[in-house]
């Protein structure tokens, strides 16, 4: 599931933004991608099915490659329980998946 996806990388970079370990650059990343996901201004829009989130997980899988090493367990445990919370259907191996690629 694509959604759960997008909403897993998005919480995983606001959960490390608000450690104290994550130095300002990796902050100022975190913000640029999320900025992007939450603009209106989207170079494929997100009303296409598939497509418009495709660009959006391109830009936060960037962000997380970027910034993987503030991604801690605790990062991790917090994001997986709130995507919990939001999408009950939502498949731990689909999110694993990203957390493969960190």
């Amino acid at each position: 599931m694509m959604g759960a996806r997008v909403v897993y990388a998005s919480l995983l970079l606001y959960y490390a933004a608000q450690q104290p370990a994550t130095p300002r650059w990796a902050k100022s990343t975190i913000v640029g991608a999320l900025g992007y996901l939450l603009s209106p201004i989207d170079s494929v829009p997100d009303l296409t099915p598939f497509l418009g989130f495709t660009d959006d997980l391109g830009v936060l899988m960037f962000a997380l490659v970027t910034i993987a090493c503030y991604i801690t367990d605790d990062v991790r445990i917090l994001a997986r329980k709130r995507v919990t919370t939001l999408i009950p259907k939502a498949s731990l191996d689909d999110l694993a998946k990203i957390d493969d690629r960190l």
